[in-house]
């Protein structure tokens, strides 16, 4: 039943109000206590609060109907998902399974090919020579990468949603590959590759379940300090790999940081000057062009072009003067990736965490990249589309040969730059690498492996996140902590256990911030109605007899043992704020606002039960504001409704310290003090019809105070008080 609320200027035959049902009690209690008549408390004005009827809860027509959505939700998920399958049409059916006929059937030729062909063919320019050197920091022949970055393009261009992603190898998920198939076999042996591509196959097969089931949510829990120390420690190991190539000489290979520098010490007396010399010059001219197509708008073709440039100048170097000193790629099979089962099934299961692994680094990176771009080009992009997208590319990807590929930062970036349209431009990136495999690879043979690990070094310069570490530090102390650690345990400890380590400490923070929820004392703003955290507005006062709090979490079994303390502590130690209302010696109410209280279970529910006996024991009364839907009706069907009392649960917290404010006036020794009445029994009335004006004024949307008032009588102001 929807009710209206008269203004104050309406005549009192329109105007409804609403008294507390505990307010006929007061006056015949507060009159048997001072055996004098005391002047009638004011009618106070309170919106009803609807109670759920637990007995018709579920039946036609009943209350309980209104929360269907809360015991029911199954039943409610279902009938939604059945819904929305009723209202897909052929076309929708089709674009679900193949995102592709999204952009296909909106194609405009004449605007987006030219840009579609440039920007692929700027991406697949890039990716040639740094899918060889991502191979190689992954402990593979170079081929294998120009085989990851051919076959998963074209199956991700036709399952995969983002139209701006660029697939293919990438430095970290390389360095992942390397760090554990190390410890199963040499990467000389056949062994190696066979596990290398049985990766990409559970990889794949792991990314589409999760795709299928919906469970990219779960990765949520990482907290993005975790992933950005985790991205720093692990380029700083993977640039030191690649020092070897410009040292001259091997070095251990380790995912740890201290091994590596041992080596690279102890190595030094085998130290090479020309691949020293030709990598710092080759790193110095990408770095160079990368800068330059950044910080210029006419120049951005150059980002792309260093990697490329790279690969062309050390080959000319190489043919020109035939350099005893630098090693070379060496011979790289010609043709295409013939079609293959992956091997070597008994190895599996240590392969297991390595797939959840890069499976976390694919939803992280790839699907925070793809959702960003795709914000940034005005389409919606499903997260579990793409992770379905990229697993169905990692599973053909590993029938052709190829190791685990994920989303390119670098190379999306660019390939946004150039400014792709659709998964058009994905497709000519493939059909670059397609020619390169099919006509290029005798080119290849002659690449220093200094020019590879120059551009590797490049690429993983940008994931040193410093920058991300000092914004932390000034804004959030704990997230830099867990940056911090993140980042130390994955340099000295190894990257899966850095990975772990972060992950538990960010869950370890969840769940303390979880068991241990922000509680606020609240207090009421001069001139309103309005109830605020006393510690963040100071001028807010509060009650004698009365502490007001709001509880800033859901309620559960985890954080009801901490919120009772904080209760039983508010109850004993007052606050400082300024304080108002009749003088009484201790707390007599309690009111608990439950506004943003979005679930309670039953553990809270029974200690809830609990901590009304013990308030009951002292004389306390608990009084509840604005409950919602779900949480009322689980306090209705557990009892407490009925056991703290009906009339104890308010809309609003104003209402609640209306209705304890005036019990707790008949508990104050004035109230009972028959010459104290008598010698203020016409201020009594005049504050009264003053005070009710000024609520009537409030209330109806009338802000404006009336400035002849008198002073107030802390005692007696058992609702707004006026400006000064």
């Amino acid at each position: 039943m929807e009710i209206t609320y008269a203004s104050s200027s309406a005549s009192a035959g329109m105007d409804i109000t609403y008294a507390s049902p505990s307010a006929g009690d007061l006056l015949r209690s507060s009159t048997a206590a001072s055996g004098s008549t005391m002047p009638t408390p004011r009618t106070i004005k309170i919106i009803p609060l609807q109670h759920p009827d637990t007995s018709s809860y579920g039946t036609p027509g009943g209350f309980g109907n209104n929360y269907s959505s809360s015991s029911l939700w199954p039943n409610s998920w279902i009938s939604r998902y059945r819904g929305k399958i009723k209202r897909m049409t052929f076309i929708d059916w089709i674009e679900m399974f193949l995102p592709c006929c999204r952009w296909i059937r909106t194609y405009r030729w004449r605007e987006y090919f030219q840009v579609d062909l440039m920007a692929g063919t700027t991406v697949g320019i890039m990716l040639v020579p740094q899918a060889m050197s991502y191979a190689k920091l992954a402990g593979l022949e170079p081929i294998y990468g120009l085989y990851s970055g051919f076959v998963p393009i074209f199956i991700y261009a036709i399952f995969g949603s983002s139209r701006q992603l660029a697939i293919g190898p990438v430095a970290l998920v390389s360095l992942l590959v390397s760090n554990v198939l190390s410890g199963i076999a040499e990467s000389s042996d056949a062994l190696y590759t066979e596990l290398a591509i049985l990766l990409a196959l559970m990889v794949g097969i792991l990314e589409c379940i999760m795709g299928l089931l919906r469970l990219g949510w779960l990765i949520r829990f990482i907290s993005h300090s975790v992933i950005s120390g985790f991205t720093t420690a692990s380029a700083v190991v993977i640039a030191l790999s690649q020092a070897k190539y410009f040292l001259g000489y091997d070095i251990d290979r380790s995912s740890k940081i201290v091994p590596v520098i041992k080596s690279i010490i102890a190595g030094s007396d085998e130290f090479s000057w020309p691949p020293f010399v030709m990598g710092s010059t080759i790193l110095a001219i990408i770095q160079t062009m990368k800068f330059l197509g950044k910080s210029r708008k006419h120049l951005r073709f150059l980002r792309a072009m260093g990697p490329l440039t790279a690969v062309v100048l050390g080959t000319t170097f190489v043919k020109i003067y035939h350099p005893s000193s630098i090693t070379l790629v060496g011979d790289i099979p010609q043709g295409l990736p013939s079609f293959s089962i992956p091997k070597s099934f008994q190895y599996a299961k240590s392969l297991i965490s390595t797939a959840v692994l890069i499976t976390g680094v694919a939803i992280l990176e790839s699907v925070g990249i793809a959702k960003a771009l795709a914000a940034k080009n005005g389409y919606e992009l499903d997260s579990n589309q793409e992770l379905f997208g990229l697993g169905v590319a990692n599973i053909f990807g590993s029938f052709f040969s190829a190791y685990p590929t994920t989303g390119s930062f670098s190379r999306s970036a660019v390939n946004h730059e150039s400014g792709a349209k659709t998964g058009l431009s994905g497709i000519i990136s493939g059909t670059i690498m397609c020619c390169a495999l099919l006509f290029l690879t005798p080119l290849f043979e002659y690449i220093p492996q200094c020019a590879l690990a120059a551009i590797v070094i490049s690429a993983v310069i940008t994931l040193v996140d410093y920058e991300e570490a000092i914004f932390l530090w000034r804004v959030d102390k704990k997230d830099f902590l867990l940056w911090t650690i993140t980042t130390t345990t994955t340099l000295f400890l190894g990257i899966e256990i850095g990975v772990l380590v972060g992950v538990g400490v960010s869950l370890a923070f969840v769940i303390h911030e979880s068991a241990n929820p922000h509680i606020a004392v609240l207090g009421r703003l001069p001139g309103t109605t309005v109830y605020r955290n006393i510690q963040q507005y100071p001028e807010a006062y509060t009650y004698n007899g009365i502490v007001i709090v709001r509880i800033d979490a859901p309620i559960y079994f985890a954080n009801i043992s901490y919120i009772k303390d904080r209760l039983r502590e508010y109850e004993v130690v007052g606050d400082k704020s300024t304080k108002r209302g009749p003088e009484v010696e201790r707390i007599y109410f309690v009111i608990l606002e439950l506004a943003p209280v979005t679930y309670i279970d039953a553990s809270a529910v029974q200690a809830l039960k609990d901590l009304h006996q013990e308030y009951k024991s002292r004389d306390i009364q608990i009084a509840i504001s604005n409950p919602n839907q779900e949480v009322l009706l689980t306090l209705s069907k557990a009892g407490v409704v009925e056991m703290i009392g009906k009339e104890w649960y308010f809309v609003r917290v104003h209402d609640a310290v209306q209705v304890c404010l005036q019990h707790v006036q008949t508990m104050s020794p004035k109230a009972s003090d028959p010459s104290h009445e008598k010698s203020s029994f016409f201020q009594r009335i005049m504050k009264q019809r003053r005070e009710d004006i000024s609520v009537s004024e409030l209330e109806s949307g009338n802000s404006q105070m009336r400035s002849d008032s008198t002073q107030d009588d802390p005692q007696l102001e058992p609702l707004l008080s006026r400006r000064s």
